[in-house]
């Protein structure tokens, strides 16, 4: 499909723009998308907040609801509440939506990004999502296939790529029998074999299989199962990074199999599709065009300074950090968890629901974007798994996404994991320089594109500009057995709702999740203002200890990206922020 929609680029004098390029044909949304279970279950609940509120049955109950964060998981909480009638209104700390996905533009107009942000078939909620908003036509689908970076020994050093082919119009799974059976340069067959008796377990039993593994990491369950360990060195570890951005001797082993499992039995699952510009212009704004058009509101630059409580525990308001309250009929945390720990009140923090938050903990990355004053010629369009100790996946974005396009020069953004020492690296990368962190990069690019910017090439790319950002606390960390602490989205508070990717759903830290976390959220209020049997109050795991004695919330401090759960700019040795 050619781009149906006019868009408008900003100046970006590092990228020129070439119309061959940036409006290139596009492939459509795979239409086998749409006939998976999941995304019909996905529709099913979209349908339930419309049919809430039709021209011949409007909303007779209609809450104000404040919610408090604007990522995707609060954005998407925003937009399910307004098509039920409600009245939300979304109060952001920053001058900018998107949370995680969150971008800004620097002083040349060039977007800086907090992560390299990938859309799976596979996320049935955020294609609905697309549908809902008719804006399916600014993801750009890339051809159906999962490439690697060759490890040294097997020509990685000499920059070869291999990469698992799905064939198109084959269902699931044989589509991904045949990619992983065509493929010979990363298994052998024997290891290809070997790995069934750790997989079938999933596919005979499902998701019942994946959450019992999660006390598993993925280092001890290969072990279980007897998989050899290239299969880790070869797959795995890549995969892990890519998805928690941890190695596998950390990760808990459902975070792989919830993602195997949607890959194995979804023909289109893991086709992935880059979205045409900036998250907050691209996806958020339409969000926020939809919510406004219905009668919500959201706010930017109003931070939260506290929770004030009633006497029976429910909330009498929140105060805001310009001296504001807020009052509403229900409230949502659409906070990062790390955040939302700083400021429960202290009436609350003996509540095991709260106290099991404890065990949860975003975890570091740094994105790092590279601009070049060449286009490196042996990219390829759509994402790679670098399998380098340093980087998890990168993106030469002048050829994947129509915002950067560019036939004259490159974009590289690349995901930097990971970056501490807890998570698996040899230092603590979070705290390093700028110069440090893009010295090592570039010898992990030497090593992918060695024709072009290693030293032996005759005449090297160099760099014009480059930009780190980093997240301090990102998604939750999927260490073994954190799922049994992650709460449900009813609470024990009866007008708190909890909102975000680490609340309890089954993908996990991600787009998606956090889209359906945001669209439980909103589930919980609209049964509760129709007076419908909701949602239940997740059973809090017995092996956490209430706290005997009440604890005052410690608040936010500061008033950077930082402090509010985002990604930032800025050389770490300059200043440390608490988070």
């Amino acid at each position: 499909l050619l781009l149906s929609c006019s868009i408008t680029f900003a100046y970006h004098p590092h990228l020129h723009m070439s119309s061959s390029n940036s409006f290139r044909p596009r492939r459509p949304t795979p239409t086998r998308i749409i006939e998976t279970k999941n995304y019909q279950n996905a529709a099913k609940l979209s349908s339930k907040f419309t049919l809430d509120n039709t021209p011949s049955f409007p909303q007779t109950n209609p809450k104000t609801v404040a919610i408090i964060g604007g990522g995707l998981s609060g954005l998407s909480c925003a937009k399910y509440l307004s098509d039920a009638g409600h009245s939300p209104t979304i109060y952001e700390a920053r001058n900018v939506l998107g949370g995680k996905v969150a971008a800004w533009q620097d002083s040349n107009g060039d977007w800086i990004e907090t992560g390299l942000h990938i859309f799976f078939g596979a996320y049935p909620n955020m294609m609905n999502l697309f549908a809902e908003l008719d804006i399916e036509d600014r993801l750009e689908w890339k051809p159906h296939r999962m490439t690697f970076a060759m490890n040294d020994d097997q020509g990685g050093a000499n920059g070869k790529f291999t990469s698992f082919e799905f064939p198109d119009k084959v269902p699931a799974p044989l589509n991904m029998a045949a990619a992983i059976l065509g493929n010979t340069e990363m298994l052998t067959l024997v290891e290809k074999i070997k790995m069934v008796p750790g997989l079938l377990p999933m596919l005979i039993r499902g998701q019942d299989f994946i959450d019992e593994q999660d006390e598993y990491s993925v280092s001890e369950f290969m072990e279980k199962y007897g998989m050899p360990g290239r299969i880790n060195d070869e797959i795995f570890i890549a995969m892990g990074k890519a998805l928690d951005f941890i190695d596998p001797e950390d990760l808990s082993m459902s975070v792989i199999l919830t993602a195997m499992n949607r890959f194995i039995n979804e023909s289109d699952g893991s086709q992935t599709a880059f979205l045409d510009g900036n998250q907050p212009d691209r996806l958020c704004a339409p969000i926020v065009d939809h919510v406004k058009a219905r009668g919500g509101t959201v706010m930017l630059g109003k931070a939260l300074a506290s929770i004030e409580v009633n006497d029976d525990d429910s909330i009498q308001c929140i105060k805001m950090a310009d001296g504001s309250e807020v009052r509403a009929d229900v409230y949502v945390s659409a906070m990062p968890v790390d955040v939302l720990k700083r400021v429960i009140p202290t009436r609350w923090s003996t509540m095991p629901y709260f106290c099991q938050l404890n065990e949860l903990e975003g975890i570091p990355v740094i994105n790092v974007q590279i601009w070049f004053d060449t286009k490196l010629t042996s990219s390829i369009d759509g994402l790679c798994f670098s399998r380098s100790p340093l980087l998890s996946v990168y993106a030469d974005m002048s050829t994947c996404c129509a915002e950067y396009a560019s036939d004259t020069n490159s974009m590289v953004e690349l995901v930097f994991a990971p970056c501490t020492i807890k998570a698996g690296a040899e230092r603590d990368w979070i705290s390093a320089s700028d110069n440090d962190i893009i010295d090592a990069t570039m010898g992990e690019l030497a090593r992918l594109f060695p024709n072009e910017i290693g030293s032996n090439t005759p005449n090297p790319a160099q760099i014009t500009k480059s930009t780190v950002v980093r997240v301090p606390r990102s998604v939750y960390a999927a260490t073994p057995g954190r799922n049994k602490f992650r709460p449900s989205q009813a609470s024990p508070i009866s007008n708190l709702v909890l909102a975000g990717d680490f609340a309890s759903q089954k993908f996990l830290g991600s787009m998606e999740g956090a889209v359906l976390s945001g669209k439980l959220a909103a589930e919980v209020i609209c049964d509760g203002a129709a007076g419908r049997d909701g949602m239940e109050l997740k059973d809090v795991d017995p092996s956490v200890k209430s706290r005997k004695d009440e604890k005052k919330p410690v608040g936010i401090r500061g008033d950077t990206p930082i402090a509010f759960g985002g990604g930032q700019q800025g050389d770490a040795n300059a200043k440390e922020v608490h988070v």
